[in-house]
């Protein structure tokens, strides 16, 4: 839990007493290579903060699957419109290497909210994070062509190349893999 505390702690100064409070509601669990985290059609119950691996957000169809999220180290993360609704999400999250991640349930997390007032600050900021992620996404695809979002993902993410397959970087950025080919080429 050290990696979760270092997060918290660069964002608010916590009592002891505080970390103890929020930390005994946050269960580790791990999740094997392309594991599916969170089922299209079930309701997300957890908030779930990565210590390490890489997590994929993707809409399934029988045809091809639309990838147009990834979560990684040292983020929070989860199905969150399904997460703050408590209605089935519409999509799947899939771990894409071996993921640990400490997870807090939607019923404990209200707990944490109403008895503490870091935890509220510390829940509007993952809140806030996530907002953020969400918008320069949307901006991501009306602003740039498919060979800028790569550029732009690859300037941001340089290690993504390493642990993301193709097929799954060309569905983010919109494109078919070979399509992803071309423009990899172009750049070359």
């Amino acid at each position: 839990m050290g990696h979760l505390r270092e997060y918290y702690e660069g964002i608010i100064k916590l009592q002891e007493s505080e970390w103890e409070f929020i930390a005994t509601y946050f269960n580790k669990r791990i999740f094997n290579k392309n594991e599916i985290i969170t089922r299209q059609g079930e309701t997300e119950n957890y908030l779930s903060f990565i210590e390490s691996g890489i997590i994929r957000f993707f809409i399934p169809e029988d045809e091809k699957e639309l990838t147009f999220n990834f979560s990684f180290n040292k983020e929070f993360t989860c199905a969150y419109d399904s997460f703050l609704t408590q209605t089935p999400s519409e999509y799947e999250l899939q771990a894409l290497t071996q993921t640990i991640v400490w997870q807090i349930s939607y019923s404990d997390l209200q707990k944490v909210y109403a008895q503490t007032q870091v935890g509220n600050y510390l829940g509007r900021f993952a809140s806030e994070k996530l907002f953020l992620a969400k918008s320069r996404r949307e901006l991501s695809l009306l602003k740039y062509n498919a060979k800028e979002r790569y550029l732009k993902l690859f300037s941001e993410q340089p290690d993504i190349l390493k642990f993301i397959p193709m097929k799954y970087i060309a569905s983010y950025i919109g494109v078919t893999p070979q399509g992803l080919s071309r423009i990899r080429r172009q750049i070359s």
